[in-house]
């Protein structure tokens, strides 16, 4: 498909994120999908810029009938030979999600294989973080709900000698630790670290966890800090940045603006006692609600966007030290 197909198809695929309730959006609801149901898709594009004019080149690469996945919200990542790996937050064999590879053809033409269907249970589903790789070529995700008590599962895919992946949960959230997982990180140690958007304690404004691997296979949850809804921030759509041995971040809501708080940008920094937070900038009304995670430069600046804020379209931020 060239760019005709792809300046077509733009402005037919539309998501609306509804709100539910105070804490922010607790789900997600794809609507107004049109003729192309549930197909959604993924596209590479160059950009030219001559003479104040843009030249966009677009390919879509795959397009999601609904049994292979459907609604892919989170980016991709590539292994060493150049293959592209996913999720969906819905779709698949039992319409709960999936995480999918891209192979590359050498015609230019990419071929799409389901590596897992979540079935719902306690495998978890609703995948609408993408993933991480081991250096074993191991795959970590996070489904947003289902699990042993319905608050979302830490996932991991292994792969085996015939081809086919075999998906584990090295956790099932009890809200109490955390509700509505984000994406994960690892640290040099081979520690997993991730966000909740709800849950943990009694004030359910989400944590930051890790995940720590165990000799026998298993792996042990901790909570390095549950957010009390107030100055130190709310509800976590984002995951963490790791710098020097601390954690970055944002929470949508909380701070110290009007009504529910307009978010924060934190630090977590550990220390033989546990691990503290440091409130970096909270959001007072020029930008609001940022739901991505943070990212540095080489001088140690920090960069961020929000999804409102000043003309309620947004901006991107850049924090100094």
């Amino acid at each position: 498909m060239e760019n005709k197909k792809c300046l077509q198809t733009r402005g037919v695929l539309r998501r609306k994120v509804l709100g539910y309730g105070r804490r922010g959006v607790l789900g997600r609801k794809v609507v107004g999908y049109g003729r192309l149901g549930a197909a959604l898709i993924i596209v590479m594009a160059t950009l030219t810029w001559a003479s104040g004019a843009v030249a966009r080149t677009c390919k879509a690469i795959h397009v999601f009938k609904g049994t292979d996945g459907a609604y892919p919200y989170a980016g991709l990542i590539f292994d060493a030979a150049g293959n592209l790996y996913g999720t969906t937050s819905g779709g698949g064999a039992h319409k709960r999600g999936a995480v999918f590879k891209l192979a590359p053809n050498p015609d230019g033409t990419w071929t799409e294989s389901v590596l897992y269907s979540f079935r719902g249970g306690v495998d978890g589903w609703a995948p609408y973080a993408g993933l991480v790789f081991d250096a074993a070529g191991n795959l970590y995700g996070t489904g947003q709900n289902g699990g042993a008590n319905g608050s979302g599962v830490v996932f991991k895919l292994a792969p085996n000698p015939d081809g086919t992946w075999t998906e584990s949960v090295l956790h099932s959230f009890a809200y109490t630790d955390g509700s509505f997982p984000a994406g994960l990180i690892f640290d040099a140690a081979g520690n997993l670290y991730g966000t909740t958007l709800q849950g943990g304690a009694a004030a359910g404004y989400g944590v930051v966890f890790k995940l720590k691997p165990n000799p026998d296979g298993t792996w042990t949850e901790s909570v390095l800090h549950a957010f009390t809804g107030g100055a130190d921030g709310s509800l976590l759509y984002a995951g963490l940045t790791l710098r020097a041995g601390a954690l970055y971040g944002t929470t949508y809501e909380g701070g110290d603006c009007s009504g529910f708080g307009c978010g924060v940008v934190f630090k977590l920094t550990p220390s033989s006692s546990g691990w503290s937070e440091t409130v970096l900038h909270t959001f007072l009304g020029f930008g609001e609600n940022p739901a991505a995670p943070v990212i540095f430069d080489p001088a140690g600046n920090l960069y961020g966007t929000t999804t409102s804020g000043s003309t309620n379209k947004g901006l991107v931020f850049k924090l100094t030290p």
